[in-house]
């Protein structure tokens, strides 16, 4: 399936976001460790987020038809990358939480 270079971007910048959100969730999860989620900070809710978001970026991905655009494609996914990097960096989850009034771990 051929997109125009915006759709690979979107997709691309997507699935950035998603695989570097999914990564912390994904492994407190396996640590058996509690990590700020809108779904529960349980380890067994970060293990299932952190995978459904690697399935998902792995989905953008796919789609993104990034063979059709590599280095257009290349620099969104790591913009998307640095974008959810900083945001977590900056304790983002954390905030998100106190946002929605959810707990926090300890």
């Amino acid at each position: 399936m051929r997109f125009s270079m915006w759709f690979t971007l979107l997709f691309a910048t997507l699935a950035g976001v998603m695989g570097t959100n999914a990564l912390p969730h994904f492994v407190k999860g396996l640590l058996g460790e509690e990590f700020p989620n809108v779904l529960g900070n349980s380890p067994l809710r970060n293990a299932l987020a952190g995978w459904l978001g690697l399935v998902l970026a792995a989905g953008f991905a796919a789609v993104s038809d990034l063979p059709a655009h590599p280095w257009p494609g290349a620099v969104a996914l790591s913009v998307g990358a640095l974008a959810m990097t900083v945001f977590h960096g900056r304790r983002g989850a954390y905030r998100l939480n106190d946002a929605l009034r959810l707990p926090n771990p300890a």
